[in-house]
């Protein structure tokens, strides 16, 4: 019961981002703070050494997903580049994906500094229940507002 009462929040919290669309990336990533550390069981000295470690890796994915993967995946889907051109962006693709990768190496590098290797393991499975839970929600908002139209 007990861990059921963070994620019925996170559930009933999503629902009330499609009326605050200007703040909802800072609703996601507060309830995310709370699901991770509701997950891996942080202790107040444990979150204090990993959240800044992780925040910067966020940082660091996000800015490469919109500095890079982002401006070349609209490229991409227009279509109509010559072979010379998709050369140039399967190059600049793959190093994104392979600065995202080392990003991720370099995390799990600091966080074994600062928590156990079964926390670790137990983040890669919260990030992945909460992108699932928020995916669903986000689903199901868009089928509500499509019902709607």
């Amino acid at each position: 019961m007990k861990k059921l009462i963070p994620i019925l929040v996170l559930l009933i919290s999503f629902s009330s981002f499609a009326q605050n669309g200007g703040k909802m990336q800072e609703r996601i990533k507060a309830q995310k703070i709370a699901f991770i550390t509701e997950k891996l069981s942080l202790t107040s000295e444990e979150a204090q050494q990993f959240w800044p470690i992780y925040n910067a890796y966020e940082a660091k994915v996000e800015d490469i997903r919109s500095k890079d993967l982002q401006p070349l995946k609209q490229e991409m889907r227009r279509g109509d580049i010559s072979d010379k051109r998709a050369k140039e962006l399967l190059e600049k693709l793959m190093k994104a994906e392979t600065d995202m990768h080392e990003a991720k190496l370099q995390l799990v590098q600091d966080l074994k500094e600062v928590i156990s290797s079964k926390k670790i393991i137990l983040l890669k499975a919260a990030e992945d229940q909460f992108n699932k839970i928020l995916l669903e929600r986000l689903k199901q908002m868009r089928d509500k507002r499509n019902r709607k139209n």
